[in-house]
């Protein structure tokens, strides 16, 4: 029970990395904020949660974050813990072919969206005394790969910027960590696994893409999420955490 009576806002709650992980931050006493654009899936994840609430938020737009923060904080009164998740991956295209409308939309929630939360977030968690964020980057970030440049440059850029956040409030009570997955088996890659022309052979594909052999699950994730969030990572801040069976260390 490390989180106890804390109050945890999760951006992209309502499925994926978020969903798991609210539901991992509640299993351990937390009071949950699920945060997502989708509001009717946020209130399906908040309904499962002994005190679980749900807010729409559009992240790429700043007013929809500074509210869905300022609800958070009427309701429960402090900010403990974030989660910075909310994301998107765009459309795959060789970088002088990419649609410029595609690079603004993965910009605006994977860049801008990152930001807006760590704003307004983190001055909700100074008016509390301190806390913990977490934020999603990406293995594409540490080990670029074809055709996601928007994708790669907004991950590499929350690297960079939870070490701008980490140094500025470190000395404020305020510790700032990221975690960067490979592909994560959720709802979506299944999806594309069960698409795929041969579903096994994509499979077997995606199953030695790293390392380790397998594909990691949202819950593997969260477990580290909640680590760096937790009390056990007290003397940890600025970093980027793989969880990528040993893909980056090639």
């Amino acid at each position: 029970m490390r989180f106890q009576d804390k109050v945890v806002f999760v951006t992209g709650g309502a499925s994926g990395l978020g969903a798991a992980t609210a539901r991992r931050f509640a299993a351990e006493g937390a009071k949950v904020v699920v945060a997502d654009i989708n509001r009717d899936g946020a209130e399906q994840v908040a309904a499962e949660l002994p005190d679980g609430w749900a807010v729409g938020v559009d992240t790429g737009e700043a007013a929809s974050v500074e509210q869905g923060v300022a609800d958070a904080m009427q309701r429960y009164g402090r900010l403990d813990v974030i989660f910075n998740n909310a994301g998107i991956d765009g459309q795959q295209q060789p970088l002088h072919e990419m649609d410029v409308a595609n690079w603004e939309r993965v910009r605006r929630i994977n860049g801008d969206g990152v930001f807006h939360v760590l704003r307004y977030g983190i001055a909700a968690m100074l008016r509390g005394g301190g806390g913990a964020v977490v934020n999603t980057s990406s293995t594409t970030a540490l080990a670029a790969q074809e055709n996601i440049s928007p994708y790669t440059f907004t991950k590499a850029g929350i690297v960079g910027l939870t070490r701008s956040a980490a140094i500025e409030y470190a000395a404020r009570g305020i510790r700032v960590n990221a975690v960067a997955p490979t592909v994560v088996m959720t709802p979506l890659v299944e999806h594309f696994i069960d698409s795929a022309p041969d579903p096994g052979q994509m499979r077997r594909q995606m199953e030695a893409f790293n390392p380790k052999p397998g594909i990691p699950t949202p819950d593997d994730v969260a477990g580290v999420v909640l680590f760096l969030a937790s009390d056990d990572a007290a003397w940890i801040t600025g970093h980027t955490i793989p969880i990528d069976g040993g893909y980056v260390a090639r």
